[in-house]
């Protein structure tokens, strides 16, 4: 405790809070009037004798009663006015202390004000994600918050669901599965264990639709466009429905969903998440991922699956002892749309609209079919290695070209080693990584030559006379500049 303290407002507003004179408190205090007068204004300090004698007469927490709380309304004041939103305003340092000196109870009402306003641009900020677009808003009452809870679902259990890996596995020993015909395999178990048998239809019969399912007629059907690997993955699918109904509804009930519309997403994404444990049995495609170094096109010929089928199950191995690279996973389309993604990397993705321009997977779309690689590093300086290829969906003919889409994968810059995309690159040269964001809005990166918006933490200047490579010019954000 310092031996002279200048604590003059306080001592001030407890006297008025006692309702004394500084006559009445000086007599109680045993000094005179006019040396009280001095101490209130801070020209005489409160030595701890006065200020033992404060504690014993009033009551007070000698200890709180000396800190310097001051000091710290002080910096907590500075900071509020440091906003641009201030930027006009002439607020000296002085003004900062002569306001916590002389009504420190008004200061702290601004300091909290100010905390409240805040509090609402952060809520701006997660709204932002919801909403890729201001005169989209729209979004927000219509589907597309089903479709953000079922994506949280996935992202709460790490996009990995033992239950469903059990059961996927229970299904190849039921089912004595044949690792070298595994359509085959679905196909005569749905026929045996449950009356159901395949037929593939005509493209124009089955028109947008690439797997239907007769209840009446027990009967599977799927379109002759699928590719052999999308038909034994939408046979897994089915069988999924049909054998684990019971245990997909109470992972769906356990997530609380709001409606039933993101009760029957979520189902459908469990089903995939399954048929895709099938198609690649955990422990099997783990120790190859690791056999092979992660090299997708080894995979999906050794396990019969697609480009796109690979990259999901790779980001499903989250197995507790058992676990491989933590990869996230990206689909987008070439306006920019994300219609999928899947993070076990802690991987900050845009809930709405699209990624950074500067990601690699936009890259792709240039070559179609050639693996993109990138070294990326966000604004928090979290550095990842990312890989990127389009992938095609099935199409209805001639009349109904195929989907094309861009896909990353990607993770932190510590695992890369252990995958073979990486050999050649200086993981260790993180400054030599392209500076990339969340997207556009969000981004900090104020240098960027491809912004597309501004961001929403700064203030927008604009001025007829200067030209920068983007159209924006910021003011600095709070607390820089001042």
């Amino acid at each position: 405790m310092d031996k002279k303290a200048m604590l003059g407002p306080k001592v001030r507003r407890l006297r008025r809070e006692q309702g004394l004179t500084q006559a009445q408190m000086a007599e109680q205090l045993g000094i005179s009037a006019s040396y009280l007068n001095l101490i209130e204004h801070n020209q005489r300090p409160v030595t701890v004798p006065l200020l033992l004698k404060l504690g014993n007469a009033f009551g007070v927490d000698i200890q709180s009663f000396a800190e310097d709380e001051e000091s710290r309304l002080v910096a907590g004041l500075r900071e509020v006015f440091a906003d641009p939103l201030f930027n006009a305003s002439d607020i000296k340092n002085q003004d900062f202390r002569e306001l916590a000196a002389v009504a420190p109870t008004l200061g702290q009402a601004v300091v909290t004000l100010y905390q409240a306003y805040r509090d609402s641009r952060a809520d701006l900020e997660a709204l932002s994600e919801r909403v890729a677009d201001r005169e989209k808003l729209h979004l927000v009452q219509n589907a597309t918050f089903p479709l953000e809870e079922v994506r949280d679902l996935f992202h709460t259990h790490h996009n990995h669901f033992p239950e469903l890996e059990a059961a996927a596995e229970a299904l190849w020993k039921d089912g004595a599965l044949d690792r070298n015909d595994i359509y085959r395999g679905l196909a005569d178990l749905l026929q045996t264990q449950h009356a159901v048998r395949v037929r593939l239809m005509p493209a124009d019969v089955m028109g947008y639709a690439v797997r239907r399912f007769d209840r009446h007629g027990r009967r599977i059907l799927l379109s002759e466009m699928l590719a052999p690997s999308g038909r034994a993955f939408q046979l897994a699918c089915q069988l999924a429905l049909l054998r684990h109904r019971d245990l997909l509804n109470r992972i769906v009930d356990a997530a609380a969903l709001s409606g039933d519309e993101a009760r029957r997403l979520a189902r459908i994404g469990l089903c995939n998440y399954f048929a895709g444990a099938v198609l690649m049995p955990y422990d099997r495609f783990l120790e190859s991922a690791r056999q092979v170094r992660y090299d997708i096109d080894i995979l999906r010929r050794r396990f019969d699956a697609s480009f796109e089928q690979v990259c999901h199950r790779l980001t499903t191995l989250q197995r507790p002892g058992a676990r491989g690279v933590p990869f996230f996973l990206i689909r987008v389309d070439a306006a920019g749309n994300v219609s999928k993604r899947f993070s076990g990397a802690g991987f900050h993705f845009a809930r709405f609209g699209g990624a950074c321009p500067r990601w690699i997977v936009y890259e792709a779309f240039r070559t179609p079919g050639k693996i993109h690689t990138q070294l990326a590093r966000m604004p928090d300086g979290t550095t990842y290695f990312s890989l990127a290829r389009t992938v095609v969906k099935a199409s209805g003919g001639y009349s109904s070209p195929p989907q094309q889409f861009a896909m990353a994968l990607g993770c932190e810059v510590a695992h890369a080693a252990q995958i073979t995309y990486a050999d050649g690159v200086d993981l260790d040269n993180t400054e030599a990584a392209t500076p990339i964001g969340v997207n556009c809005r969000l981004c900090p990166r104020l240098d960027c030559s491809q912004r597309a918006f501004p961001p929403l933490n700064n203030r927008l200047i604009v001025d007829e006379n200067l030209r920068g490579l983007t159209p924006y010019l910021f003011a600095p954000p709070a607390g820089e500049g001042r």
